[in-house]
């Protein structure tokens, strides 16, 4: 086996029944992903537009494809194109959530999303805040999209390594989905919460986060 299956069944092994694995591969070559897929890998997480749309063509067809970074709208199009995202996790706006929508009915296909929400002490994260995205639920906002649907939630907790902050971030996140379905409990497929990385995704899955997404841990350090 090699030392990517190895990690990878490591990072497997720790997860609880009914939790799904993203393998997060953003500045991993194909053969890394490569080696990933042939230990039983099909979610892979990537971050930059440019990169996930040179990557789908040289991996296998049944791949499915997270995007899990900061999405512009100038390259929603781009992205879409493909055909072959299975999620796009951050959508940290209402505008940007407009502009898939809109780019999805065009294409006429569905685009699966998760709303990004911002619950770290870091200002520079993406994200709706708690009250906007309770906001946007409460005035059921959702229901003008024509080719979006809307999954759950996506979170990342604060860059540090005081375990209680990160506990009440992942907590936080966790409160808002099920306010969420509280508020809507007509909503339909607003099931998952993405949440934890290579250092802290035992807690995120403690706190009720059924997508980790793990880099690190499987690929070793990125090569830039």
């Amino acid at each position: 086996m090699s030392s990517v299956a190895q990690d990878l069944d490591a990072v497997r092994g720790t997860l609880p029944k009914g939790v799904r694995l993203v393998a997060v591969s953003k500045f991993h070559p194909i053969d890394k992903l490569m080696e990933a897929y042939n230990a039983g890998q099909r979610a892979f997480g990537e971050s930059r537009v440019q990169e996930i749309v040179q990557k789908i063509p040289q991996m296998p067809s049944d791949v499915h494809w997270h995007f899990i970074g900061h999405l512009q709208t100038n390259k929603v199009r781009q992205l879409l194109a493909t055909r072959a995202i299975d999620l796009i996790e951050s959508v940290d706006s209402e505008h940007l959530l407009a502009a898939i929508d809109r780019e999805a009915e065009r294409l006429g296909i569905v685009a699966r999303v998760l709303l990004q929400v911002h619950v770290a002490a870091e200002e520079t994260k993406f994200g709706f805040s708690p009250l906007d995205l309770l906001d946007y639920f409460s005035n059921r906002r959702f229901e003008q999209l024509k080719a979006t649907h809307i999954c759950g939630i996506m979170a990342m907790a604060s860059n540090t390594d005081e375990t209680e902050r990160v506990k009440a971030d992942f907590a936080a996140a966790a409160a808002l989905k099920k306010q969420i379905i509280d508020m809507c409990p007509d909503l339909r497929g607003f099931d998952h919460l993405s949440m934890g990385m290579s250092d802290d995704y035992p807690l995120a899955i403690a706190a009720g986060a059924d997508i980790v997404r793990v880099g690190s841990k499987i690929f070793g350090l990125r090569e830039y």
